[in-house]
Order: structure tokens, then sequence, then C-alpha cells
């Protein structure tokens, strides 16, 4: 059962093969069975869940019953959800009970969905590895040794392992795409504003977008439909039409014009992840596509640039978290400052502690222009490297991390070889574009992303592409043999 496509289950249902109780149950059952060896979710609701489920069956009774009613699935723990913590994997929000469902939780929930519990990620998703979680580190299901990426690695880890269909993530600045690749699924980051972040945890607000983690790009392309659209409640959501993104999948990619940006395949690539993406590339000629060398001149400034702007805008989401308002709260405070001196020490792991800093250093009076100023005008520079090349070809391709899974713990104590985990990715947050990565192969044993970029609003497109190459490959097809 837990094999079956978002849409084999819909099937199921519909048919009255099994019930969404039951469909439910058996996920509880694999969560409650692995959940203790990869630390994938940080709170289960069985009570609510099987709750959820009863109703759905009750509505899949009537005509009113959509497509994806009944169907468990699993939230990031970083989006408010009524009644259930929201701990965004820190100890400041361990004790946060959401009074309210975040737009992409009231969406989903009006689909019929059911919520199986919220995944584990790194600290208010500062990290690319899921060890900054104030819950302990999630385990890669491909090797328990390594880590699933992060910040979205539970989400990654829970659909990988079976303990969930299909998940949502966010994505800074590769959240959901580097995780997705360390794992072995179809993430998509979409265009920025495409999906509300009302009720999502800020970290950096022009940053941060929603999306979904799936087996497929059928089964993203789903969840996507009942994720996307305008929110009010949002000042940066856009007011665009939102198409179906099932739609388009079966369309022929003959004509697709692919670049391949030289910068993404040079010093720091592993060998063996260059050559897979170069073969997986390659299979593209034969659906109909051409190939061609692009440049991104600009790719070099993308880690520095983002590490002064997402700090310095998690410098300002965060002094919220203040003890007095709501957030962890010290014991016995001798006056104010000794409240928000030790509520804040006290609640912030070491990572955020360090991005706080860097951002306020970055943001103070003196270094504005030098830092973030400065920072702005190169995010500028990256973005119009895009835009240029979307005017002679309609997608870019390359690697999505620059290796494979590596050690829990390998790069902890080394945070600038962590940040350069998300080196392919980054630039994609900085102009606010689509982006993806799908299944493309095996270097030992561990599995490798192949990233695709699209222009702005383009994620029909790049989901097309993603599914007929699906079609011709069963990478996304292969499951941890521990969890199959």
């Amino acid at each position: 059962m837990h094999n079956k496509s978002l849409s084999e289950l819909s099937s199921s249902l519909q048919k009255g093969e099994f019930s969404s109780v039951e469909l439910t149950q058996y996920y509880l059952d694999r969560i409650h069975a692995h959940n203790d060896v990869l630390n994938a979710y940080i709170t289960v609701c069985e009570e609510s869940a099987l709750s959820q489920a009863k109703l759905a069956d009750q509505t899949l009774q009537q005509p009113s019953g959509r497509l994806l009613t009944g169907i468990p699935l699993a939230h990031k723990d970083i989006f408010c959800t009524q009644g259930v913590r929201t701990s965004c994997g820190s100890k400041m929000l361990d004790n946060f009970i959401a009074p309210y469902n975040a737009t992409v939780v009231e969406k989903i929930n009006n689909s019929g969905m059911v919520m199986l519990g919220k995944t584990n990620m790194d600290e208010f998703a500062m990290g690319s590895s899921n060890e900054t979680s104030f819950y302990g580190g999630v385990k890669n299901p491909w090797d328990i040794n390594k880590v699933p990426g992060g910040s979205s690695g539970g989400s990654a880890a829970a659909v990988a392992a079976r303990l969930a269909p299909i998940a949502t993530g966010t994505d800074t600045g590769g959240s959901i795409r580097q995780p997705a690749s360390l794992c072995n699924l179809t993430g998509l980051k979409p265009t920025y504003g495409r999906i509300s972040r009302y009720g999502m945890i800020a970290f950096a607000s022009s940053l941060d977008q929603a999306g979904p983690m799936a087996r497929s790009a059928e089964d993203a392309a789903l969840l996507l439909n009942e994720m996307a659209g305008f929110d009010e409640r949002d000042s940066t959501s856009v007011e665009r039409d939102v198409p179906d993104y099932t739609a388009s999948l079966n369309d022929s990619l003959a004509g697709l014009k692919i670049g391949l940006p030289k910068e993404y395949f040079g010093e720091g690539l592993d060998a063996e992840v260059a050559a897979t993406i170069e073969a997986a590339v390659k299979s593209f000629e034969s659906l109909g596509a051409s190939i061609k060398e692009i440049t991104l001149p600009n790719t070099g400034l993308a880690v520095p640039t983002y590490y002064v702007v997402a700090p310095a805008e998690c410098s300002s989401n965060l002094s919220r978290m203040d003890g007095v308002r709501f957030g962890h709260r010290c014991d016995d405070p001798k006056d104010l400052h000794d409240l928000y001196e030790r509520s804040r020490g006290e609640g912030f792991g070491d990572e955020v502690k360090r991005r706080i800093m860097t951002g306020t250093y970055a943001l103070s009076a003196g270094y504005y222009d030098a830092y973030y100023l400065k920072a702005q005008q190169c995010r500028r520079l990256i973005s119009d490297d895009f835009q240029q090349a979307f005017n002679d070809i309609d997608v870019i391709m390359g690697p999505t991390a620059p290796t494979t899974a590596f050690n829990l713990g390998e790069k902890t104590d080394d945070p600038v070889a962590m940040y350069l985990a998300d080196i392919y990715t980054i630039s994609t947050n900085l102009a606010g574009l689509p982006g993806m990565s799908i299944p493309a192969g095996f270097v030992d044993g561990l599995p490798v992303g192949l990233q695709i970029i699209g222009n702005y609003f383009d994620e029909a497109r790049l989901l097309n592409i993603a599914h007929r190459y699906q079609q011709t490959t069963d990478w996304h097809q292969q499951t941890p043999s521990r969890f199959a």
C-alpha cells in the first residue's frame, strides 16, 4: 500500500478498496515502527488524524469528495496548525500551540487530506543537514549514518521511508530541493509568491517559499494544485490564476531548449555526481530537447550574498522571540534585561544564534551599506543573469547538490562547509525563481538529484519535464531496502 502513488491511493479510496481510516492507520503503524530510527516526526497526531480520516470517509460517500480526500500527509513543523504544537524544531517554541492554521494547512484541510503529524526540521529552517533541531538529527533512510539534508529533512525522510505518501516543505536556500536530492524525492520550490506564507513561521521573508515533497512529479503536481493561490492575508502573495498543474504533464518536450551553466560543473562538484547528472541531461535529447552550455557569471556571489541577506532577515524576524510575548521564558529572571538575555540564550541553538549575530552586525549602523545594501545589489546581478539566460533557453539544468548525502556530524563544526551544500540551490531563492529536484540516479547506493530551474511561474513546465523524464526512468520508484 505504501508504494502507491497519490492517484492510485485516490482511486482505491474512491472504489472502496480500503477506507481512509484504514489507510491512515496503516501509515500511523509505519510511523510507530520506524520513527524511532529515523526521528522524522516531532509530533504524531494519531487521534486527530483518525478523526479527520473518519470525516473523509463520510465525504467520500458524497459527490463533494475531491481527488485527494482521505489521503494522509505530513506537514513540516514550520506551518502553524491549530491546536497542535508548532515548534520550528526549536526549544524556543517547544510549548507553542498554534491558535490558527497557516493558509497552506487550511487549503489542504479543505481538500479533505489527513494530517499524520509534524515533521522534524533544522531549527527555524537554518541548516542543510537537519542536525540543528532541538529534537535531534534526522537520519537518511538510504543510510542511517548519513544526513537527509535540510532544513526539510524530516519531511524528506518521512516520504522516502514511506512514513507518509507526501509532505509539505519550505525552501529558503534549497531546503526542499537539497533534501529531495539526498533522499531520492521530487521536491519543488515554486516561484516566490505562488504559495501563501501566512502562518508559515518566517526565517527570511524575501526568500521563504513552501512547496511539495513527493515521490513523483505527478504527486507533486496534485499537491501543488491544493497549495497554490492568492491569499490577501499575505502581502507577498501574487494575485494570479492557478492552472491545473496535472493538465500539461504529458505534453511533448519536442523543441525544449535546456541550458547547462558551466559554473555548475566546476570545482567542488563530485566527479561521479557530475557524470550522473550529465547522463540524465543527455537523456532529454531522446525526448526532443536540445542542450546548450550557458553562463551565469555571478553564481560565485550567491553564497556570500545569501549569508548576508538571510541572516539579516532572520535577525529581524526572530526579534519577536523574547520570552515576553511568546517563546521560551527563563526561570526567575532578575530583571527585564536578564529575562531577554537568558530566554533567548536558552531558547535558541548555536546555528540560530550565529545567524542572528551575523544579521544584526550586517544591519548595524556603519555596516548596512557595506554589507546588506551591497548584498542586495549582488542579488540583482544574480537575478539579471537568469533573465539573460532565459532569452535563449527554456529551462536550466544541473546538479542539486555537489555530493551525495554526507555523514552525520561530518560538517557540524564547519559552518562554511555546511553552507556550501546549498551552492547550486541558493541562486533561485535570491532571484525568486521556481526550481525542483528530481531523482536522477545513484552513486555508491546514495541518491543523486537533477535540478531544473524555470522562469517565473513556470511550475507547470518544470513538472511536465520531470514527469516525462520519470516516464522513461524508474529512479523515483526506488525505495530504501530497510523501508520497502
